[in-house]
């Protein structure tokens, strides 16, 4: 045997994977098929949030939350009525426990902290018991995903200086070993040295053969976003049709290639058509990979119209209900939609996913961080402004309309039907109460202590107000970003086999395991519980491999 385990894959939940085991005194090899500039994976890119519960930030901003509270919410939004959904929902309750409970302690343990106001993501269908956050959850890191994923690099960087872990990059794994029933290597190919920047596209060409032999195997490879051919083919008939032209929220290494491969070895994928992507996706005026595309994190006032020009339905606001919202998009004959908005909006309560799009909190710059609120327009923000290609400007509603239906000649929209609309919601701002549900929303949002402080729900004014101006429109596009299902584990990570029990010698973690057990959001996410999905997964998977071994 080469090492006591093999961890397949150098994302987030590799790296603690590995770390548990190399903690542990076992030997580790970690293989991955991109270069080491890449180490880490598409967490490094990611805004890094993380759910968390009944935390002091929490209760600093008047929130009283509790592990119920989250459970229910939890349940509501995973909404388990399958059969293989067993371990996912005890992968789900156990994540709410940890989430609840030692989580953020863990976390500060490697020097992440967090910024001290807590975000609102995922605000709910309008139902009790049904998806969203009842509360705010959403904490962001200090350094965003870049800032969680460092502390981990830097410990496996420590175990490789040690002889821990043997790190191989450009090392693609194309087979598991098994030998006896039980899985006891990796095979795969030696790929071209590829000196890219982290995230750009990497050349596949294989220069030579390997073989790793070890007691357990950890595959840790990511879900499938990067490849639309896999996104299509595993589309659910509830979300519609799938759409011809979606953007790319991952790095084109995020291909799937480990889940058949893992499939061919014995092993059992639920929940194939349990997915997660974006509906408020802009194409990206400086990408770093192909169809890079960047999510807008919008807050609650903007105006949200579907290809045909007709205002979406309650409660599909803003920031509400993702798959809600995708899932009716899907019902209109088109793959975009559009926000009507205005520049203060924009300023205030547009925000941008991704770690490059947040250098301020990613480079912990807290001067620049505490200018948001006062800032008319934040430099990344003003930069899609003046150069994204899913902007148009104006400074009177007809103008707009007309400069919108020039971006996507092949759907028109009628000027006076979107008028009446706009007018309409208008006029229900002339009195402190309202008939239109989003403006209620708006209303409660500024409730919350965080949303007012921050700008996130701006104060409710006229969309057509001249002192708000220009009017705004942004082309929104399907922006794919993760997969829910995957490969079926059990609570010690082990992955089942066809047989309805664990195969022996193989463990799997993060996007690739629907972050746990097949399906630990059910079919819809909280947010913020990707990149914790890895830490936990991974966790799990690296501490259960360890004691098994021994």
């Amino acid at each position: 045997m080469d090492a006591d385990a093999l961890v397949v894959g150098a994302g987030l939940a590799g790296l603690v994977a590995a770390n548990e085991l190399a903690d542990a005194g076992r030997s580790v090899v970690l293989l991955d098929q991109e270069s080491e500039a890449n180490l880490g994976g598409q967490a490094w890119w990611s805004f890094g949030g993380l759910f968390m519960v009944d935390t002091p930030e929490q209760r600093r901003m008047g929130i009283k939350d509790s592990f119920d509270l989250a459970w229910q919410d939890w349940e509501g939004t995973a909404g388990w009525d399958r059969d293989e959904d067993h371990w996912p929902r005890q992968w789900g309750r156990a994540y709410v426990e940890w989430a609840a409970g030692e989580k953020r302690e863990w976390l500060r343990q490697f020097g992440i902290s967090f910024f001290p106001v807590v975000g609102w993501a995922e605000r709910g269908d309008g139902r009790a018991g049904g998806h969203g956050n009842s509360v705010p959850r959403f904490h962001i890191p200090w350094g965003t995903g870049t800032g969680v994923v460092s502390p981990f690099i830097e410990r496996v960087r420590a175990h490789i200086a040690g002889g821990r872990i043997i790190y191989r990059p450009r090392h693609r794994v194309d087979e598991l070993v098994t030998t006896g029933g039980s899985v006891t290597g990796v095979r795969g190919a030696v790929l071209a040295e590829d000196n890219s920047a982290r995230g750009v596209a990497s050349n596949r060409d294989a220069i030579g053969d390997f073989e790793f032999g070890a007691h357990a195997v950890l595959v840790t490879s990511g879900g499938i976003g990067g490849n639309h051919d896999l996104v299509r083919a595993n589309w659910p008939e509830r979300l519609g049709s799938a759409p011809e032209h979606m953007i790319t929220g991952v790095p084109e290494y995020v291909d799937g290639r480990m889940i058949a491969i893992t499939e061919a070895a014995g092993g059992t994928v639920i929940n194939r058509d349990r997915m997660w992507h974006y509906v408020e996706g802009i194409n990206n005026w400086n990408p770093v990979w192909p169809n890079h595309a960047i999510r807008i994190l919008p807050g609650p006032s903007s105006l949200w119209f579907d290809g045909n020009g007709d205002r979406l339905p309650p409660p599909l606001f803003p920031g509400f209900d993702t798959l809600g919202t995708l899932a009716h998009l899907r019902t209109t004959g088109h793959d975009h939609s559009w926000f009507i908005t205005n520049h203060a909006l924009v300023g205030k309560e547009f925000a941008l996913s991704g770690s490059e799009q947040n250098l301020d909190l990613t480079e912990r710059n807290y001067r620049d961080v505490a200018k948001r609120p006062i800032t008319p327009v934040p430099p990344a923000v003003k930069a899609f402004l003046d150069h994204g290609i899913d902007f148009v400007q104006a400074t009177t509603l007809s103008e707009l309309v007309s400069k919108m239906n020039a971006l996507t000649p092949e759907a028109p929209l009628d000027f006076a039907h979107i008028e009446r609309q706009v007018l309409e919601r208008d006029r229900q701002l002339d009195n402190p109460y309202t008939k239109d549900a989003q403006i209620a929303a708006m209303y409660v949002a500024r409730q919350y202590r965080g949303d007012k402080l921050t700008k996130r729900a701006f104060p409710p004014h006229k969309i057509l107000d001249p002192k708000r101006g220009p009017l705004v429109a942004v082309r929104l596009n399907i922006l794919t970003r993760k997969s829910l299902g995957g490969l079926q584990t059990n609570l010690d990570s082990q992955v089942i086999g066809t047989s309805g029990e664990p195969i022996q010698g193989l463990y799997a973690a993060g996007e690739v395991a629907g972050f746990g057990g097949g399906g630990v959001h059910g079919y819809r996410s909280l947010e913020g519980t990707f990149v914790g999905g890895c830490l936990f997964s991974g966790r799990a998977a690296g501490r259960a491999a360890a004691r098994q071994l021994g």
